[in-house]
């Protein structure tokens, strides 16, 4: 069988994924990534170079993966955060990334700032609003759109309610505190 190096790649990624989500950067191993990824240490260094290029890689990897499953939309918010939280908590583990990532190394690399900024621009010109506003904007959104998973199960359904309809109902009142931020700050009416 042929080496393939994009298969190779794809596998590490994959593995380092559970590995980072389970243990984080510091408790990570790159020879329990390659071992889960089938290949030897030695292939995992040469396709990233070091564990924090890969986890970098990852977290590029997963942000790809959620902007997909979520696409930005500035001209309807409401709409963004309620697909936000329907891809997040279809699959929490991007946001625990994230989590780790802020603990570990709290640095926003590049391309976390580019996109971040490049939604703002984008709501900015969007509403016809300063960068100051438009950022603020986006953080409360993503605020709202991310709460669900970063609260512990028992307090976001103390009652024990059916967890569909919970969810449900929480994806209501995400959407619906959306439209207001946007009706306020935004002066959509």
């Amino acid at each position: 069988m042929a080496y393939d190096p994009a298969a190779t790649r794809a596998r590490l990624l994959t593995a380092g994924y559970e590995e980072f989500l389970r243990v984080g950067l510091a408790g990570a191993r790159i020879a329990r990534i390659a071992e889960a990824a089938k290949v030897n240490k030695q292939a995992a260094y040469h396709h990233f170079g070091s564990k924090e290029a890969l986890f970098e890689a990852v977290m590029t990897d997963r942000l790809r993966i959620l902007a997909d499953a979520a696409p930005f939309t500035p001209d309807d918010l409401p709409g963004y955060a309620g697909a936000l939280f329907d891809a997040l908590a279809a699959d929490p583990g991007v946001q625990r990334l994230n989590q780790w990532k802020m603990l570990e190394n709290p640095e926003a690399s590049a391309g976390e700032v580019e996109a971040h900024v490049s939604k703002a621009a984008a709501v900015a010109e969007h509403y016809g609003i300063g960068m100051s506003r438009a950022t603020d904007v986006m953080m409360i959104v993503l605020g709202i759109a991310m709460n669900w998973n970063a609260t512990e199960a028992k307090i976001r359904n103390p009652h024990g309610e059916d967890k569909a309809h919970r969810l449900q109902e929480h994806r209501t009142a995400v959407v619906s505190a959306v439209t207001a931020v946007t009706n306020d700050l935004l002066g959509e009416r």
